[in-house]
């Protein structure tokens, strides 16, 4: 329905009878703009030109009927909300519902009875009216849910990074550590054909992987030189209050459970809880082979880098049976192709 002060409501008239049409010209005309065409041809034609808010078609026309119009405008995308008032002087309740099932939206019978034509008309087109307001409204309320979602959205990847400052903060030695394996393990789940959502799933689970740390004694993670058994059995309990800590939060994806696998091995000889290769998701199967790669190949307290190949040779002589092969497949192709941190 067109809009402005001065817009009033289309009605297009379609019928061969010229009485019927001055009737209905009469009777509309005060209220509402009128297009007339005596028959279906010519109303397809003027329809391709000017959308009415309503048709008024008359049934029983030559060439071209009522019902076959009808047919073709709801069969088109662009014409098909046109809503339709069959003209019949037809009482049988066949004609009837042939029309609802083409989908009029009511009918008028001849000969008109005034009242009852100016009412249907108008209950349809407020309905119409009506209509429009609601998608308007539905337009603006989505716009507002969209906006607000990209706010809650961009709140809880602030959220994510705050976390992951926290353990850095305590251990400078792996700054960007969590950073740098979440991005290896996207590009390595993508190259594995995964799904975005499942792509997006491991890039938090490794932005957190290592947040469990955060209740580990400072020196402990600081220590230059070896790291003694007790300490390192102390150290091993981190992927356990990783998924302590995220458990609670009510993440879609398997979050705390990523965390909590990422240092389990396909044959059991993993921690924290030595679980094997078929309990093991694949997303942490893919955060393992990164969370060593990066791991390896970077400065630690203990020890001076290794280098990216060291890394891969640690992988690549356990594919396997320590880590996914399919993982550590593409890994190695990713470095091979010139991958950097």
């Amino acid at each position: 329905m067109e809009k402005g002060p001065n817009k009033q409501p289309l009605v297009l008239i379609v019928d061969d009878d010229t009485i019927n049409i001055d009737i209905l010209v009469e009777l509309l005309q005060d209220n509402y703009r009128i297009g007339i065409a005596k028959n279906g041809l010519k109303a397809i034609e003027y329809i391709k030109n000017n959308k009415p808010d309503l048709i008024l078609l008359d049934v029983m026309m030559p060439e071209l009927d009522g019902f076959q119009v009808c047919q073709r405008l709801k069969s088109s995308k662009e014409t098909n909300d046109i809503a339709i008032i069959f003209l019949t002087a037809l009482q049988d309740t066949t004609s009837v519902r042939k029309g609802f099932e083409l989908g009029a939206v009511d009918y008028i019978t001849k000969p008109f009875n005034t009242i009852e034509v100016k009412a249907r008309v108008q209950t349809h087109l407020s309905v119409k009216k009506m209509g429009e307001e609601l998608a308007d409204q539905n337009l603006i309320l989505q716009s507002k849910v969209e906006e607000k979602t990209k706010q809650i959205n961009n709140v809880f990847k602030s959220t994510i990074q705050v976390m992951a400052q926290m353990v850095e903060t305590r251990d400078p030695y792996i700054a960007g550590h969590q950073l740098r394996v979440a991005g290896l393990a996207c590009v390595m789940a993508e190259k594995l054909g995964m799904t975005f959502s499942e792509i997006e799933t491991i890039r938090i689970a490794g932005i957190l992987h290592d947040i469990g740390k955060i209740r580990i004694p400072i020196d402990i993670l600081n220590r230059p030189g070896g790291i003694l058994g007790a300490e390192y059995d102390l150290l091993k309990i981190h992927p356990q209050i990783g998924f302590e800590l995220l458990s609670g939060i009510p993440f879609e994806q398997p979050i705390a459970q990523i965390v909590y696998q990422h240092h389990e091995k396909l044959d059991g000889s993993g921690y924290p809880r030595g679980i094997t290769e078929e309990m093991i998701l694949k997303e942490a199967k893919i955060l393992s082979v990164a969370d060593v790669v990066e791991a390896m190949s970077s400065h630690r307290p203990y020890r001076a880098a290794l280098g990216y190949e060291h890394a891969l040779d640690e992988v690549i002589s356990n594919q396997g049976v320590h880590y996914d092969a399919d993982a550590v497949e593409v890994c190695k192709e990713l470095f091979q192709e010139g991958f950097t941190f």
